[in-house]
Order: structure tokens, then sequence, then C-alpha cells
């Protein structure tokens, strides 16, 4: 049969660069994964990750099949049997206790895949608890509820327009490790390089000078948690020095002279000692940020898992808008996605999607149907008679992700009945008494419909499978849909009816893009096979380039597309308000009410910070561009080379407290302890420690042998689980109070 390629992206980062994997069909068996030259997007360029898709898909220890625990072993079982085992355990459980006795956590690689994305709901539906977790609370939920708030949708993300922008100011990112996250951009070092060779400007505020602070044309040091007292103080140098400038926006901003009192007392010279930057130097970022001709405002990971995380994400846009910078080009912008529209609801609402219910132990409020991840430990061993006592995980390791993992440890050890989908018996499934194995994700085709309405351009691109699934296996779309239907009393056919149905309601029809198409001419335009393929062609052909089903064939359908192997390019981000505006309103709501109410808070802090003593070190994470969080420990391509699970100290702290490059170090918080290996670098602002998240792969009962080998720790040993974001209730990851020592 020979050896042929196959184009897709690759999906273990948000970047999706575009990959040509070399197949030999007759020996099933992945050769190659290379850059495709041709890819519009990423143009050949790939980095250390895409390796791992070659390596994950020959994975001796991925699982192929159902995994049943009894007692503390295992033993492989069929698929209905597995199905069977769940139904009657769960089932036991919501019958004896209600369906409040049962909870779900969902972790990030579920973005990745299409399957996920559209029978996910379905699952949760059918789960009937209001008790949901995700990696979300542990990520960029406070950006999702600024941008509520803000724009009327949670993902009504202002993505930076990189290739365009005259000046781009980067808080808590690193895009050179992490690729771009909530950007998608492949090859983002290389725009970043290309806007410098143009004669722009990069800025990069970050505690470490990292990747992408030495690439910079400016780095500042900015102690831990306090990016919201230096926006703010470059909102007030705004307003102060009569900079505001929203342009053509003008008519459609609410709140400029709400944001501009409370902006008063957030000078630059009340801010530098709390954060670290002198005043001279943000009155000289403001004026530069002001009088660039084009510029952008990014700010990510390490500006929302701190304590104003979701204040940080709001002055972030804040400042996009008051610099007249959001939706122009060059500036913030607002993508538009083949499958519809990026972010925001179906119509204008009054009521966020915030607090509509709270977390049984702590009272923590919901935001977008699920509970802070903070709050899954306490759920289980602190709720009583109205604990949590079975759980369903997908694609998630919370052991190692959530904060406190010793304590979210013995949580899951004493649940009644735990399954978890996912491909490893790893930190967190070793729990589960029934593991699902999906299949590989180089044996299902996919389409990158999150990614896309998060990118720096235009673009659809198709993935089909690159290898035929094995005999008896199953995908993810086919093991949530069966879940879903065994807990909802009907079967995967249903669920799979139940999901077209739903979007079909919104595609075609009176009111819809489609108003001549009927239901029964999109069904027979659309085929009878099943699955998420079948749903994908139904979003692109009613969505913004598609054909709307007209039989001439133009405009986009997933036909169109699996004949572009490597994708297409729609073209640059363009203006798109007020047409992406969901606020009550209609308006760009720059002083919610939600996010106003939290700046008393803000305030006090500042006033705490000018008159107490800061803690003696605080702790910081850290990208790499080899890891992406818990779930690649297990690939050698990737986990191979020098130690990377190092505590990165600045050569000030380390010779006040013994510590020597190479040596071992004991680091405590307030929950916990580890050790780790030093490294001393001057790249650490003083009073800063750092730990890479996603290691810790030595916990005993896994099947994870290359893991095992480069185990590291795990930095959320240290992570609090009371240290949240009052607003969102997202974890604080960032500027965790530590003491070190020799160990």
């Amino acid at each position: 049969m020979g050896t042929h390629l196959v184009h897709r992206t690759c999906s273990l980062c948000e970047a999706h660069c575009g990959v040509a994997v070399e197949v030999d069909a007759g020996a099933a068996r992945v050769l190659s994964v290379r850059g495709d030259p041709d890819d519009p997007m990423s143009r050949g360029y790939l980095c250390p990750k895409a390796h791992g898709l070659l390596g994950l898909q020959h994975d001796p220890d991925r699982l192929r099949r159902p995994l049943a625990r009894e007692g503390a072993e295992w033993r492989e079982i069929g698929w209905d049997e597995a199905f069977e085992l769940l139904a009657r355990r769960l089932g036991a459980i919501r019958a004896a206790h209600g369906p409040e006795a049962i909870g779900a956590y969902v972790g990030n690689p579920n973005a990745h895949d299409i399957g996920s994305a559209l029978y996910l709901p379905a699952l949760l539906r059918s789960l009937g608890s209001r008790r949901r977790f995700s990696a979300s609370s542990v990520d960029q939920l406070p950006k999702m509820l600024a941008c509520r708030a803000i724009f009327g949708g949670g993902l009504t993300i202002p993505i930076p327009d990189v290739d365009r922008t005259a000046f781009l100011l980067v808080l808590g990112a690193n895009p050179l490790a992490s690729n771009g996250s909530l950007l998608t951009a492949p090859d983002l070092p290389g725009r970043l390089r290309a806007l410098r060779a143009r004669g722009g400007k990069l800025v990069v505020v970050d505690p470490r000078r990292s990747e992408t602070a030495r690439i910079a044309d400016l780095h500042l040091f900015l102690r831990p948690g306090t990016d919201a007292l230096l926006l703010f103080a470059l909102v007030h140098v705004l307003f102060a020095e009569g900079r505001v400038r929203l342009g053509r926006l003008e008519p459609l901003v609410r709140g400029v002279a709400e944001l501009e009192a409370l902006a008063k007392e957030f000078s630059p010279e009340a801010v530098a000692g709390a954060t670290g930057v002198p005043a001279a130097a943000i009155r000289r970022l403001a004026r530069e940020l002001s009088d660039a001709p084009s510029a952008a405002v990014y700010g990510r990971i390490g500006t929302c898992t701190q304590e104003f995380g979701t204040l940080a994400s709001w002055l972030v846009d804040a400042l996009n808008a008051l610099t007249g910078n959001l939706d122009r080009e060059g500036g913030a912008m607002f993508p538009r996605p083949a499958t519809g529209r990026a972010g925001g609801d179906p119509s204008p609402s009054e009521r966020l999607p915030y607090a509509r219910w709270r977390s049984r132990v702590r009272g923590l409020p919901e935001a977008f149907g699920e509970l802070p991840v903070a709050a899954l430990a306490e759920e289980i061993d602190a709720a009583g008679e109205e604990r949590l006592r079975g759980l369903v995980t997908v694609a998630g390791n919370p052991v190692l992700s959530a904060p406190n993992g010793a304590r979210l440890e013995r949580a899951l050890a004493s649940l009644e009945f735990m399954v978890s989908v996912d491909l490893y018996l790893n930190e967190t499934t070793r729990f589960a008494h029934l593991i699902l194995p999906p299949t590989a994700p180089l044996e299902r085709s996919n389409y990158d419909a999150v990614f896309t309405g998060l990118s720096v351009r235009n673009w659809a691109k198709f993935s089909p499978a690159a290898l035929e699934p094995p005999p008896d296996s199953r995908g993810q779309w086919e093991i949530l849909a069966e879940i879903a239907g065994r807990l909802a009393g009907a079967g995967a056919a249903a669920v799979d009816e139940l999901v077209l149905a739903h979007l079909l309601k919104g595609a075609v029809g009176p009111g819809t893009g489609c108003p001549d198409v009927s239901e029964a001419e999109a069904r027979a335009a659309l085929g009878s096979v099943r699955g998420p393929e079948r749903i994908v062609d139904l979003m692109l052909r009613a969505g913004p380039y598609g054909d709307r089903f007209r039989p001439d064939g133009a405009g986009l359908s997933l036909a169109r597309l699996r004949a572009a192997p490597h994708g297409l390019d729609l073209g640059p981000l363009e203006p798109r308000l007020p047409g992406v505006l969901a606020t009550a309103s209609g308006a760009v709501e720059l002083a919610p009410e939600l996010l106003v109410s939290d700046v008393p808070r803000l305030r006090a802090r500042l006033r705490e910070l000018a008159t107490a003593p800061a803690p003696d070190l605080v702790l910081v994470g850290r990208r790499q561009v080899r890891t992406n969080n818990s779930w690649m420990g297990n690939l050698h391509a990737l986990a191979k080379g020098r130690e990377r699970c190092t505590l990165l100290v600045n050569p000030v702290d380390a010779r006040r407290l013994g510590l020597a490059d190479g040596g071992r170090a004991r680091v405590r918080s307030r929950v916990g302890s580890l050790e780790a290996p030093v490294a001393v670098s001057d790249e650490m602002m003083p009073g800063v420690v750092s730990l890479p998240h996603g290691f810790g792969h030595d916990a005993p009962g896994t099947r994870l042998g290359v893991a095992r080998r480069h185990a590291g720790v795990s930095s959320n040993l240290l992570t609090d689980e009371e240290r949240l974001d009052a607003l969102s209730g997202n974890a604080v990851l960032n500027g965790i109070p530590v003491e070190v020592a020799p160990a």
C-alpha cells in the first residue's frame, strides 16, 4: 500500500500549526510528522510539541481498551461491559442520593477535539448535576468573565493583531514558550520577529525575564499579583494627560467617566512601591502606548491566575479601548470564525452567567455553568451527607493541575465510583474505578472550531484522520454520546440526533442566516452518517463564509475544505463592532457593575502593600515549549534532555538563603512542601522563585514509564485552594507566599 502524506493541524497546543503526517498505511504506522510548508498560517513552522503526535500514537503506555479497577488490580473489559458498569454504578448513586451527588471535571484537551466540544454538553446535561468543574478555573475564567461583562460574551475576546501592530504590550504571557494562548498564531516567534523588523516595539512585563522578554525591546519586572495596579496606573496616566482617544467607537462605549474616577487614586507614584515598577517607567509606558500608530495590550495566564485576575483582564481591554486600539487594524480585534460567531450569546441578556448557584461548602460562585475547581476536594471531603460521591472526568488531570493536589488525591480516593475518559492511567485516573480510553488524535478527524475563534487571522482547515482507528476502539465523541445516552435512558444515536437537531434549529429556517432552507432540505444535504463531521458541515455551510446549502457550491462546506488539504486563508481580521456585542445596552461597557464592585478590594490591597511587609518570597509558575500542562509528560521526544523541573532563584536570594546552583531546596507553603533542584539565575526578579507546572509524575499506581523517569515535582502541592480571585473563583497560582531553604 506504500506511504502517503496526510495534511492536518497539530492539536497539542493552541497554535494549531499545519503538519504533514507520513503514514505507512499497510503497517498502520505513522513514520514522521513534519511542518507543512503550504499551510497558509504556519508555512512550515513547527515547534517540538508536534513530534509528540508521533510519540502519542505509538506510546505503549497509552490505553487501548477499557480498564476496570477491583481493589488495587486493573483488568481489561469490553465496551458493553464498561458502559453497563458505568450506568449501574452512577445510576445507583443518583437513585440513592440525587443527581447532585455526581460531579464532573473537564480538562483542557477537550477544547482541541471537535467531538468533545459538540458532545460534552450532552453528557453534562445527562448527569443532571450543577457540580461541574473544569480547567477553566485554573486558567482563563477571569478573562471570560471580564469579556462577558464588557462585550456580552465569554468568548468575545479581543485578539492582538500581531501581524499589523506597531506596539505590543505583553503581560503575564510567554508566547515564545506557549506559542500563544487565547491567541492562535502559528509561528508566533516569527510574527514577533517580524513586528520588530518592521520597526515595531515589543514590551514585556513579567517577574521573570522569560524567553519572550529576552527578545523584547523593553522588559519590566513586576511583583506577582500586582498587574491590576500597574494597569490602573496606565489608565490613570491616559486620563490625567488627556490621552484618551476612543475614535470611531466613542458612540459605542459607556462608562468612561466612571473609569476615570476609579483610576484617580491609582497614580504611578501610588502603585510604584507595590508593583516594583518605577513611576517614571509607568508614565513612559503609558505615553508610548498612546502615541504608537497602532498598539495592542495582551494579558494572559499570569494576569488570570492571581487574586485580581478578573480586574486585570478587564483593564487590559479598557486600555485597548481608551487608546483607540479596540477593533481596529493593528489593535485588538475580533475574529470571524467559519463555523459561526466568536463568543457572545445568541441575543443580548441582562443576566450574567454568574453566581446562579454556589458551591455547598464555601459558597463559591458558579460562572458559565461551572464551579471553581478549587472547591472540588472540599465538595467531596467536607460536604457531609451532601458530598460528592461519584465523579466523571474527561481528559483532565486535576491532581496535578488543581490547587492543593495532595488534598484532592485523598478526596478522590474516598469516592464511591469514579469514571475517567482518558488515554492514560495517570496521577488522577489511578483513582477511577473505570477508565474509557478514546482513540488517539491522529486516528480521528478534527476541525479547530474553538481556536479559529481566537485566531490572529481568519482561516479554516479540516484535519482528516491519518490512520484508520483500530477495531473495537471508540472515538471521544462516541464515548461521550454513549455515556450520555446510557444515563438518560436512551442510546448514543438519540444523543447525536439531539445535538444535530439543536444546532439545526439555530442554523436554518426563518430568522437564521439560511432563512430559505428548511430543516428537511438541510438534513438531506448533510447526509445520514452520524458524528461530528456532519455537524461541522452544517456549521460551515450556515456560517459567515458558508454556501448556505446553495447547489452552485459558492461558499464553504466540509467538501470544499476536504478539497483544500492545506487549509484556506480567509483573510485578516476586520472591524466587527457593534456586530459582536451582546450586552443588554448594546454598548461596550467599560465600567460594568460586577467589575467595579471589586475595585474597593484592590484599593485595600494597595493600602496593605504600602504599610505591611511583603512576603519574603513568592512563587510563580512558568511555561516551557516542550510541555502543555500535565498531559505530555510520557512522550519521549518531549521529555528527553536536561532537567526542566527546577526552582529558579535570583542570585541575591540564593546567597541570602544559602542555596547553590545545582543543589536542592525545600519549598514550603501553607498547604504543603516539596524538594526541587535549584537553578540560580538573574532572569528571576528578586523575591520571586519559579517552578514549572505539570510535573510530579512519581505517583504510585500509574502507567507512565517515560514520565516517571522525568518525574519532577508538582507545583500544585504548594498552591492554596483558599487563595482565589474573589470574582471568578479562579485559583491563584502566581504570587504564592513560600519559605525556601537548603534541602
